[in-house]
């Protein structure tokens, strides 16, 4: 079977997966569609009770979804929780890191939930500030269940 897997080397494998295990630095700041977890079958809009089915049924049934979540890579050391900007918006973040982990190749790989538009628009992303350092996006391993 081999050795078992380090946090780290488990934690990547998750996150380049793209799917998310949420800590307690933002347990309450998303629905699971922000999380993609309809995506990778981790919602049944089928069946069972849960708390705040209302809210996540009628996002998912009702309209388009502006948040999403994505990959990011960065060469500077990112957390959950962290806020992320364009250099258009200095104020107002756009999104924020879920999870992250260290590459082994030097830099931080991280799923991150944003506004899709501005995700989507915006030349570069950067951790911290409009200034900070510089994100490159990444496609998720996965089709969204709205692209299908």
């Amino acid at each position: 079977a081999g050795p078992p897997l380090s946090l780290a080397s488990w934690m990547l494998g998750e996150v380049r997966a793209g799917v998310a295990t949420v800590g307690a630095a933002v347990v309450e700041a998303f629905v699971p569609q922000m999380l993609n977890y309809e995506s990778v079958g981790g919602v049944n809009f089928k069946k069972g009770c849960y708390p705040g089915q209302e809210v996540v049924a009628r996002s998912q049934f009702r309209g388009v979804l502006k948040r999403r979540a994505m990959l990011a890579h960065c060469s500077a050391e990112m957390r959950a929780g962290q806020d992320i900007f364009t250099p258009d918006d200095a104020e107002q973040p756009c999104a924020t890191v879920v999870q992250a982990a260290p590459c082994p190749d030097g830099g931080w790989d991280a799923i991150v939930s944003g506004q899709v538009a501005a995700m989507q628009q915006a030349a570069t992303l950067h951790l911290g500030s409009a200034q900070g350092p510089a994100l490159q996006v990444r496609a998720m391993p996965y089709p969204l269940l709205e692209d299908v």
